[in-house]
């Protein structure tokens, strides 16, 4: 079970109040994590990417073992502690400020 944190407002928005555990296929991607989170929550579909080109929103980032993943592609391979469920996978909501 890969599992997944979310921002508070997405969070609040799925109706979840702590992480979420999926079940990802074989070999575990980028995209088809992002495809599981959707299935399994499809109020989220088209909040953390886009519905018609699957891109990143412009205001989340993904992270993911101390590295970010924001600008890799949807078959990039889950970092291993991730995909045994020892480290979890971020979506994080950008902060501005002035």
């Amino acid at each position: 079970m890969i599992r997944v944190i979310l921002p508070a407002h997405l969070r609040t928005l799925a109706r979840l109040s702590g992480e979420v555990a999926l079940e990802v296929k074989a070999p575990a991607t980028l995209g088809r994590l992002l495809d599981a989170l959707e299935a399994a929550y499809p109020v989220l579909e088209g909040t953390v990417r886009d519905h018609t080109s699957k891109e990143r929103r412009a205001f989340l980032r993904y992270f993911a073992c101390k590295q970010d993943l924001s600008l890799e592609g949807a078959d990039h391979p889950l970092p291993e502690p991730v995909v045994r469920g020892e480290e979890p996978f971020r979506i994080v909501g950008a902060l501005a400020g002035g």
